[in-house]
């Protein structure tokens, strides 16, 4: 049963639609990621679940309570909510300490003396922050800052964490740093998370699921590794990483494999999986349909040669070899196309010399073509 759902949730500003009609559930103790591009409608969604943003339409209901809906005249108030946040810049007051910021959240719900202590000291504790109870906001680093208003939004124990871009402020060590931290904290006191983040590493490597927003709309909701490998739509498929995109025509069908004559690059012949086709609108590819087959570039092999009649081979010149130290980079012409591969330092080809790529089965879809 989902513990956090919403329902036809709706917001506009001046006439622009920033959330369309989105439809979530949310389990407890989910590590749930919305991920998109600027102004697609991501952070306006998670300050409607916080309540720092009334919809215009829709509900939102959190365990058996309704907390908002325009029908019923509902809406309750961020603090009655019982929702931590952590905004992209922190928000941590500069003129208090550590303590004062922490202890904040408690006093506003009637907890003091002895007991909001002790659940500063825990949480501090929790975050590694024992020590600097004292001292001013300002003059703490970058991370720490960021786990102080982390034990402020987890002092009063939210049953929703809502986090908005809160690596973002850090530079590139601290930031993969405080991602390992940030999905271990989680583990440890059990929090449903609804994060934001338009950081693609970031919602693969910390997300239970994530929901893919472009322009208001939910593209896609599912696992990491569905949204990576089985994308719904063209957005989703180029928006996370890099494909590879070979334009084709089918050539024959079968119960289990869709043939493709690849087009542009020379004679080459792919199998895909009936069950990796991307219909969409156009119904199941018929003979003579004009398709793309797409593929991760990790899901490529690349060699110096190829076995006679052997499957899902394309032929490709090798234009470039960059030392990259535990790996090469091979920039590879395919028709009037190039495109990049990466494989290990053991392998070693040189610019100028025929290769081939082998395509894993596994790794193709197949798309209608894009008119």
């Amino acid at each position: 049963m989902s513990f956090l759902r919403v329902q036809n949730l709706y917001k506009t500003f001046d006439e622009v639609v920033a959330v369309d009609r989105i439809n979530l559930e949310i389990a407890e103790g989910e590590f749930f990621t919305l991920l998109g591009s600027s102004g697609c409608g991501k952070t306006t969604t998670l300050r409607m679940v916080g309540g720092l943003e009334k919809p215009d339409g829709g509900e939102i209901h959190l365990g058996g309570q309704c907390l908002v809906s325009g029908e019923k005249n509902i809406f309750i108030k961020p603090e009655k909510r019982n929702m931590g946040m952590v905004f992209q810049s922190y928000a941590l007051w500069p003129h208090m300490t550590v303590f004062e910021n922490v202890v904040y959240p408690l006093k506003l719900r009637g907890v003091k003396g002895v007991a909001a202590e002790k659940k500063v000291a825990e949480v501090l504790g929790l975050m590694g922050l024992s020590r600097l109870e004292d001292r001013q906001a300002p003059a703490l680093s970058g991370g720490q800052q960021q786990r102080v208003a982390l034990a402020r939004a987890l002092v009063f124990s939210p049953k929703v964490l809502l986090l908005d871009e809160p690596l973002s402020n850090l530079d590139a060590q601290l930031r993969e740093e405080m991602r390992r931290e940030l999905k271990a904290l989680q583990r440890r006191v059990s929090v449903t998370v609804i994060f934001v983040t338009h950081d693609q590493i970031e919602a693969l490597s910390l997300s239970d699921r994530i929901a893919i927003m472009k322009f208001g709309v939910l593209e896609q909701i599912g696992t990491p590794e569905e949204v990576y490998y089985k994308p719904a739509t063209p957005f989703v498929r180029d928006f996370l990483g890099k494909t590879f995109l070979l334009p084709g025509k089918v050539s024959s069908t079968s119960d289990h494999l869709v043939n493709v004559e690849v087009q542009g690059i020379g004679a080459a012949s792919l199998a895909v999986h009936r069950g990796n086709v991307i219909s969409a609108t156009n119904g199941f590819p018929t003979v003579g349909q004009g398709v793309m087959v797409a593929i991760r570039p990790e899901q490529i092999t690349l060699s110096g040669s190829c076995r006679e009649g052997q499957a899902n081979m394309v032929e490709a010149n090798l234009e470039a070899v960059h030392f990259l130290g535990d790996r090469y980079e091979y920039t590879v012409r395919l028709g009037s196309e190039t495109r990049v591969l990466v494989s290990p330092a053991s392998q070693h080809l040189k610019a100028g010399d025929k290769v081939f790529l082998d395509l894993k089965p596994e790794g193709m879809t197949l798309w209608p073509r894009e008119t």
